[in-house]
């Protein structure tokens, strides 16, 4: 289904304070790595906002989204107190990782494997 314009900027919105709010918790920082929001879905109700969090040399992602899962109550507290001017219900947060890199990286094996394959066979590659 079609993400709304008052979604998208609701979403934006909160993309841009739950970045200071990272910075101010200092949770952009965790196990020797770094974590930003890559995106931000609303659902059609603005009841929800699901947080896609990318990794960068993080050890155990896992163990730190569990950790942005248990501070959930904090993170939405300081975006309660930022927004409430602008949301009359400010949503429930949902943490996500986000795998969009793993993926590219697992597609971009995949095709160097075929192109390895296809000149050892003596073809010319794609």
């Amino acid at each position: 289904m079609k993400e709304g314009k008052r979604q998208k900027q609701v979403a934006a919105e909160i993309s841009k304070e739950l970045n200071d709010i990272f910075l101010k918790l200092n949770l952009n920082m965790q196990n020797g790595g770094m974590i930003s929001i890559s995106d931000v879905k609303m659902t059609p109700d603005l009841m929800e906002a699901r947080i896609y969090l990318s990794f960068f040399q993080t050890k155990d992602e896992e163990e730190v989204l569990d950790k942005f899962k248990a501070r959930t109550g904090e993170i939405r507290r300081e975006l309660g107190n930022r927004m409430r001017h602008q949301l009359r219900v400010i949503p429930n947060l949902i943490f996500f990782k986000d795998d969009t890199l793993d993926y590219v990286f697992k597609i971009e094996k995949l095709l160097d494997d075929i192109k390895k394959t296809d000149s050892d066979k003596g073809k010319e590659p794609i």
